[in-house]
């Protein structure tokens, strides 16, 4: 079968940055650039192509990743353009997963900021090629090499300038391509779509001279014969420069980096050729694997392989019903097919197969190796399911999302909201997997869990509109957890006569912490048959039940491991349910007498507040119960970094704002967790026992 275009001119690509970093901007120019828009949209007048839900353009931030494809130079480029925000990061890790390559962008003056390191840290779990442009030169305090320096201090990144800029600030007027040794000058009457060409600018052919010797440099390191060459003092044609980079770029060895101004229109040409140039197509990538290590399950991204693909997000349309985005990894789809669910074990028909731009649709009658598609029909697949042939099935890497971080109450406010509401909430939740739904059967109310206040507020603003749900939302809680502290041992019989069969099992258990994040284990270490082999997984059963709701204040319990070191049974009365309730009182009892402790959510701070305000904002982090842990300059202004609780960073927005008389910022992002005080601690519990939250 043969393809419309070659596999190796195909680009699916991301772009990652810290919030307020320019990401939509530079999106926005790459469409217009490349012939795929004829206007220009900007972020601060809510027109951005890419920012199409109401609730971006009204806050002017990127709520949900949104795909589109476009072309360059005979290539096609699809792109997903990421949120910045941390409480929106399940859209960066699940576009991450599925992309060949990304764009990492950083601000000219804040550099490698706290979300920066996130998104980039994401990047590299998974492997994917960068190539990095520095955005907004022309702002007050633009610092290229400062930036360069921190990708590669900070990040760990091999940073390569491909381009430096002429002038900074107000004076930045073009790039020096060091390649090809060119200054470049962007026109300003057409929005930067026409440039020109000249000789390198005397007053900066030293500059660029250095510049180009470093750039020969790295990439002679990169290869043994061109080092030989480069010693003996012989000059590198362009060619061989970008097929060198190339290679070292897709083995993650150089990360190559461009600059410029979205905003003003200047530097996103070269950035598109360094996308055509350096990031990976599809065939530049090893063949994926089957998820157990089936070594006979690999497939070589080809049209001509078996069907495989990965479905990687979910989204309620209101026209389309569900529209489910795939990666297709090998082998091709028509519409019509019916498609194996490995992960799930179901078959399923795509009905249609849909090429997104943003929220617009434009149907296509398959898919191919490469290509990144939305289908319709396939009710039952989820995040991170595999789709793939029957006859040749395969299961790929699924994707792993962070745990919800806070949680809010909501209650219906009528008969007929509160039956579109279980509906709306099943559908946010199929296309969120960091979105939870649970309900307290103590207080009869639905919680909701998320990964902050913002992403809490999005969603239940979506119910509203999209959904017409009114519901009454309760205060912000925080995902705590309890741990224990100490080894105990111990033992509990339940025994229960009521007439005919009776209730019998006697188990002797062993509980010890583990270090944080471990998680839970289960052990047994029961020999002889002194709890029947049928009867220990009902132990487990019963453990896990328990752990769910601790017994201080009924939060779930974390990081301990549990040993079933003996028991009894009765060949009559025992059973799966008698075991399972000794197990849960029997933890319970136990964990009591382990010395346990509260644990919650500690996020990184980073308060951006010029000097004159320095006191009032470090001070607010302190009285927060904050840690300090660095203090820096840049552009001007104070960075502030420091560890605070979740639980008091809540309305933090409207306080820094007051502070610093509205020109202060700051984001967080989670980190980890800590013991909460045990004054602190005592009060939460009884709140918690007040509201009768507690068993």
């Amino acid at each position: 079968m043969t393809r419309q275009l070659p596999l190796s001119l195909v680009r699916n690509v991301g772009i990652m940055a810290h919030i307020d970093a320019g990401k939509t901007t530079v999106s926005e120019r790459v469409l217009f650039y490349s012939g795929k828009i004829h206007k220009i949209g900007e972020v601060h007048d809510g027109q951005a192509v890419m920012d199409w839900m109401d609730q971006e353009q009204e806050r002017g931030i990127t709520i949900t990743s949104a795909a589109t494809t476009t072309s360059w130079r005979g290539h096609r480029i699809t792109l997903i353009d990421t949120p910045g925000h941390v409480d929106f990061t399940a859209e960066v890790e699940r576009s991450l997963r599925v992309l060949d390559g990304a764009v990492a962008l950083f601000c000219a003056v804040g550099g490698v900021q706290p979300q920066s390191e996130k998104v980039w840290r994401q990047s590299e779990k998974y492997s994917v090629p960068k190539i990095a442009f520095v955005n907004k030169m022309d702002r007050a305090g633009a610092d290229f090499t400062g930036v360069v320096s921190e990708i590669q201090s900070e990040l760990g990144g091999n940073a390569v300038p491909m381009v430096v800029p002429i002038g900074s600030e107000e004076k930045f007027c073009g790039i020096i391509d060091l390649i090809a040794m060119r200054a470049v000058y962007y026109d300003e009457i057409d929005s930067g779509m026409t440039f020109r060409e000249e000789d390198i600018p005397s007053a900066m052919s030293a500059e660029a001279g250095k510049w180009r010797a470093n750039l020969v440099e790295r990439c002679a390191e990169q290869d043994d014969a061109l080092l030989e060459r480069f010693l003996e003092g012989g000059e590198l044609s362009p060619d061989e420069l970008i097929a060198v980079i190339r290679r070292a770029t897709i083995a993650r060895r150089v990360v190559p980096v461009y600059c410029g101004s979205a905003f003003k229109n200047k530097g996103i040409q070269r950035l598109l050729d360094g996308i055509v140039r350096f990031l990976p197509s599809p065939e530049d990538l090893p063949p994926i694997i089957h998820a157990g290590g089936a070594e006979e399950a690999a497939r070589i991204p080809s049209d001509d392989e078996p069907f495989s693909a990965l479905a990687f997000k979910v989204v309620a349309d209101k026209h389309m019903g569900k529209l489910t985005y795939l990666r297709v990894y090998s082998g091709t789809v028509q519409s019509g097919t019916v498609v194996y669910n490995s992960t799930r074990d179901l078959e399923q028909r795509v009905a249609r197969i849909i090429r997104m731009h943003a929220n617009r649709q434009e149907t296509i009658e398959e898919a191919r190796c490469g290509d990144i598609v939305a289908a319709v029909g396939l009710a039952k697949t989820g995040t991170g399911d595999t789709l793939c042939c029957r006859k040749n099935p395969i299961v790929l890497e699924t994707i792993e999302f962070p745990a919800p971080v806070v949680s809010v109450s909501i209650k219906p406010e009528g008969r007929d909201d509160a039956d579109r509401m279980s509906q709306a909430l099943r559908h946010l939740a199929d296309e969120d997997p960091t979105f939870v739904v649970g309900f307290d059967e103590e207080t009869s109310e639905t919680i909701l869990s998320g990964m902050g206040e913002l992403h809490l507020e999005v969603l239940v603003e979506r119910l509203r509109r999209e959904f017409t749900v009114r519901g009454t939302i309760g205060r912000p809680e925080v995902a705590y957890r309890e741990t224990g502290t100490a080894a105990v041992e111990g033992e509990y019989k339940h025994v229960k006569q009521t007439g005919g069969r009776g209730q019998y099992a006697h188990v002797c258990m062993r509980l010890e912490p583990t270090d944080p994040g471990r998680g839970f284990s289960f052990v047994s270490e029961v020999k002889g048959g002194r709890v029947p082999t049928e009867y220990i997984p009902s132990v487990e059963r019963g453990v896990v039940r328990a752990m769910q709701r601790g017994p201080c204040g009924g939060f779930p319990v974390v990081d301990m491991c549990v040993t079933l070191l003996d028991g009894s049974y009765h060949e009559v009365d025992s059973s799966d349910f008698a075991f399972q309730e000794a197990a849960w009182a029997c933890f319970r009892d136990l964990f009591m007498r382990t010395s346990p402790e509260l644990l919650e959510p500690v996020m990184a701070v980073e308060a951006v507040v010029p000097e004159e305000h320095m006191g009032p904002a470090t001070g607010s982090i302190c009285q927060r119960r904050g840690r300090i842990e660095a203090m820096d300059e840049q552009a001007g202004l104070k960075v502030i970094r420091g560890m605070v609780p979740l639980s008091e960073m809540f309305g933090y927005s409207n306080t820094i704002r007051t502070l610093t008389q509205g020109r202060g910022s700051f984001s967080m992002h989670f980190e980890h967790y800590e013991a909460v005080p045990f004054a602190i601690a005592e009060e939460i519990i009884r709140a918690r026992r007040a509201a009768g939250k507690v068993r």
